[in-house]
Formats: structure tokens, C-alpha cells, sequence
């Protein structure tokens, strides 16, 4: 069982994923959890917009999550040997998830990404998806938010 849940929604276009994003940040259901807002830029390359807590004290920021949830491409984020290693944590995710996520991102869609704690990712998806949202929940572990960060982590 998870310590923390990653909760992703997608968007129809990177306006509604943004207005959203803000509205679950100055929510009090999504107090002091990490949100990002992911796009496909145009070389279809991930990016990522930090909207809540940038990190989860000693567990890997919502960039970094983020970064490990979405299929190779993501080297706006973080870039090189770390991108190929956070491919190979495994934070929840099914075998697939990836690049299904990243086909869901093509035609100018958008998605929120969001680390909550486990307790709190119902409430944070059934707002995601008031707020016009397709939401999909995955629980990870502090353990596996540790690898991430290290994996992350410039070497010497």
C-alpha cells in the first residue's frame, strides 16, 4: 500500500488544465499538495507548469514526479541519463500508463498532475473531474518518491 497518490487529470486544452489547477491550489481540498499542469510543447516534448508545493520536504518535487509519469520526451525537465533512470522507478504506474498519458497530452490537451496523500486523492480527483477533468489515481510510496529524487539527483 502507497504513502502518496498521483493523481492526474486531463484537460481539453491547457487553458481549462491552468483555470483548474489554480482553482484546486486555492481549494481547501488540495492544501499543501504539489500540482503541476503538463503540455506537449511544439517539438511534442513534455513540459511541465509548477502550480503548488514545489517539493514534499524530503520526497522528489512534482516535477520529477511528473517527469517519471510521462513516456520518454520529457527532457525539458529534466534532462539525460536522470530522465532514462526515473523510467525505471516505479511509482505506481502500469505497464503502458506512460505512453498513454502521452497520447492522451497530443491535439493541444492538457494535464494535472498532483501528490497527495492517499487519504486525500478521492476528494482531489472528484474535484478534478468538477472541474472538467478525466482523473486517474496511482498510489506510490515515499520509498519509491526517494529513488526518484536521488535517480534525479546531478552526480559529482
Amino acid at each position: 500500500m502507497g504513502n502518496k497518490t498521483i493523481v492526474l487529470a486531463t484537460f481539453d486544452n491547457e487553458a481549462s488544465a491552468d483555470a483548474a489547477a489554480g482553482a484546486l491550489r486555492d481549494s481547501k481540498i488540495a492544501k499543501g499538495d504539489a500540482i503541476g499542469v503538463l503540455v506537449l510543447d511544439d517539438r511534442g516534448e513534455i513540459k511541465t507548469e509548477k502550480v503548488g508545493k514545489r517539493s514534499l520536504g524530503k520526497g522528489a518535487g512534482i516535477g520529477l514526479v511528473l517527469a517519471a509519469v510521462t513516456p520518454v520526451g520529457a527532457g525539458a525537465v529534466v534532462g539525460g541519463a536522470a530522465l532514462g533512470a526515473l523510467h525505471h522507478k516505479n511509482l505506481g504506474l502500469k505497464a503502458g500508463d506512460r505512453e498513454r498519458i502521452g497520447k492522451d497530452l497530443e491535439g493541444g490537451k492538457a494535464a494535472i498532475g498532483v501528490l497527495t496523500p492517499v487519504a486525500e486523492a478521492g476528494a482531489v480527483s472528484k474535484r478534478l473531474a468538477e472541474l472538467g477533468g478525466k482523473a486517474e489515481s496511482h498510489e506510490t510510496s515515499d520509498a519509491a518518491l526517494e529513488e526518484v529524487q536521488v535517480a534525479a539527483a546531478p552526480t559529482p
